[in-house]
């Protein structure tokens, strides 16, 4: 009788569980990260989404929403496939369907929701982090916007479509993959090697805000360390002629300077004696910026700003160098791809999402290349408090991946569809305007091997003029261009050398080491595992890893400026990381490792 009374209460305590958690569960049997195995799915990624300009109130709409697969083409399903955890990727094991999509169908998701009450009065924004790759937007059967690109964040406006209660919300969501011409990364519907599984849909947070008709849509500051300036400009809506921004810096809570201007306009913020960012010392300033129409704010954000200059000057050798306010700094960090075993693009947690970050900066080094992918606001905002150098790649993108063995000077190019170029220009264009109030980010990446290349004298000078306060890396190991852009940048694996050298730009090394380590028990796959050179145990890794970096501090007097170690984790089949794919295992003796990235950053001081 107390075996029967047992069984009864397992069973009522099991289904109560699967009625809180929506019947969902992680899908396949893949490795995950820890943070994935205390995932609650009615709780996934609380934290504000863009604290770089913070509102007091929002609404996130993570969590369970119906899904459906379709054939491209056809209308709203009549019934669903069953529930996807947003916001990961539909191939993803989180999203707890783990399903391919392809580019003959599209993916429908399909949730409710009900505005606050406290909202009353104000108009309703719609927000997306990034939805990979075409989506279509419906609220209450009206079609409310569309966006193309998989990397950006994009928002509408749908306070005239909604009505009294309950609100429905639909998203249609097409994505070819690498089978069209689109930027995708690392993505492969076969993947394999040094291509991962694709993603699509929905993979950073869906969230609501509440607005004023006029408010504030943008702030991004530009600092100048040499004038004691910060430069502020202030995107709005909706705003007229007479409406005012007043924008107040801060340090600590204590005023450092305000002024206001006519929306639309940029002012300038005197800094004196100015607390300097730096990897050693990332400090930041905040930001209030209030938008004013007759004398009343109207909208009001905080956000931060950081006093550092990123430059290039030639040495007392003749070396040009990489400068971090004015002085001369040694770029030193990994490739880091942002791939998570059971979140694919998307990291578990916001812990998780800070967690490499976090390791980078134990592990000694001071940059970090952000390799074809972006992230959400969050990682960069980390970067910023962390105090981490980025290097930003473009997602690569092009019908199939292509590898250009040679590498040459002659101004030679594949030539690529003018669909191909015009995807790659809006996205480029659209990461640059997301990216460029982050501090953090040091180097702009337009193009990596040549992956889609084209243009490149034309892309790079549009870079370099649309940011003059970055420097720009035409292309990392790709088709190289004398004069173009503000460095030369090679691959060399597995150990690096000095390959090539620019007398009139920075010389780095963009891409070496990829020392593999395959550790059972952290693998996403049983065989095919690879690394450039691959080791036993993790003192032969170290060894290794300190044999490379003895050879980079010898180049560095003859000319290297900067290098980037493949990589940071795992990723599928490379098993080539200084820590396992589900971020369980370090492969390096840290304390080891740390003592030659310090020797190594600190070699130009």
């Amino acid at each position: 009788m107390c075996y029967k009374k047992t069984n009864i209460l397992i069973v009522l305590l099991l289904l109560q569980t699967a009625c809180l958690f929506g019947q969902w569960s992680p899908a396949g049997d893949k490795i995950k990260t820890p943070w994935a195995e205390t995932l609650d799915p009615n709780n996934v990624l609380p934290e504000y989404p863009r604290p770089i300009m913070e509102r007091k109130d929002w609404q996130n709409l993570n969590g369970l929403w119906d899904y459906a697969i379709r054939p491209a083409g056809q209308t709203e399903p009549r019934q669903f496939d069953g529930k996807i955890l947003v916001p990961f990727a539909i191939e993803s094991s989180l999203s707890g369907v783990q399903k391919e999509l392809g580019k003959d169908n599209e993916l429908w998701y399909k949730r409710t929701f009900t505005v606050p009450p406290g909202w009353k009065g104000k108009n309703t924004l719609l927000h997306f982090g990034a939805v990979d790759w075409k989506t279509e937007v419906y609220v209450n059967n009206i079609k409310v916007g569309s966006h193309t690109g998989g990397y950006t964040p994009f928002c509408f406006d749908i306070t005239p479509f909604l009505t009294t209660g309950e609100q429905t919300l639909v998203v249609k969501v097409w994505d070819p993959t690498d089978q069209s011409y689109i930027p995708r990364g690392k993505q492969n519907v076969n993947p394999n090697g040094i291509w991962y599984t694709p993603v699509s849909g929905i993979w950073q947070t869906v969230w609501l805000e509440p607005v004023n008709n006029k408010y504030i849509a943008g702030v991004t500051p530009v600092a100048d360390i040499d004038r004691n300036n910060l430069r502020v400009k202030v995107c709005t809506k909706n705003t007229s002629p007479s409406d005012i921004i007043e924008i107040t810096l801060k340090e600590n809570n204590r005023v450092i300077a305000s002024a206001k201007c006519v929306a639309g306009e940029s002012v300038d913020l005197p800094v004196p004696n100015a607390k300097l960012w730096s990897p050693d010392s990332p400090f930041l300033y905040d930001l209030d910026v209030a938008l004013i129409e007759k004398g009343k704010t109207v909208d009001k954000v905080n956000s931060y700003a950081a006093m550092r200059k990123i430059s290039k000057k030639r040495d007392s050798d003749g070396i040009v160098r990489m400068q971090l306010n004015n002085k001369d700094i040694f770029h030193f960090g990994p490739l880091d791809q942002g791939w998570w075993p059971d979140g694919l693009y998307t990291a578990p947690t916001d812990e998780a999402l800070a967690y490499d970050i976090k390791k980078t900066k134990d592990l000694g080094y001071n940059m970090i290349r952000k390799h074809v992918k972006t992230e959400p606001a969050r990682w960069y905002t980390h970067c910023d408090r962390l105090g981490i150098l980025v290097w930003q790649d473009m997602p690569n993108g092009d019908e199939s991946p292509q590898w250009v063995m040679h590498r040459y000077f002659d101004g030679k190019e594949v030539r690529h569809s003018i669909e191909s170029e015009t995807n790659f220009r809006k996205e480029w264009k659209e990461i640059m305007d997301y990216l460029m109030p982050y501090p953090s980010i040091a180097v702009w990446v337009p193009f990596n091997e040549a992956w889609g290349q084209h243009n490149t004298q034309e892309v790079v000078e549009w870079t370099k003029y649309y940011d003059p306060s970055r420097l720009v890396n035409p292309s990392s190991g790709g088709n190289h261009y004398l004069k173009v852009g503000d460095m030369l940048d090679y691959h060399k694996y597995p150990g690096p050398e000095l390959m090539m050298y620019d007398a009139d730009r920075v010389t780095v090394i963009g891409e070496y080491g990829g020392i593999g380590l395959p550790l059972q028990g952290h693998l996403w796959q049983t065989d095919k595992n690879w690394g450039y050179v691959q080791f036993k145990n993790v003192k032969e890794v170290t060894d290794q890893y300190i044999k490379y970096g003895d050879d980079l501090l010898k180049l560095i007097p003859r000319g290297i400026s900067g290098a980037v170690y493949t990589q940071t984790t795992d990723v599928e089949g490379e098993i080539n990381g200084l820590i396992t794919y589900d971020r369980k295992v370090i492969k390096v003796e840290e304390n080891r490792m740390r003592e030659i990235n310090q020797k190594i950053c600190n070699s130009l001081q």
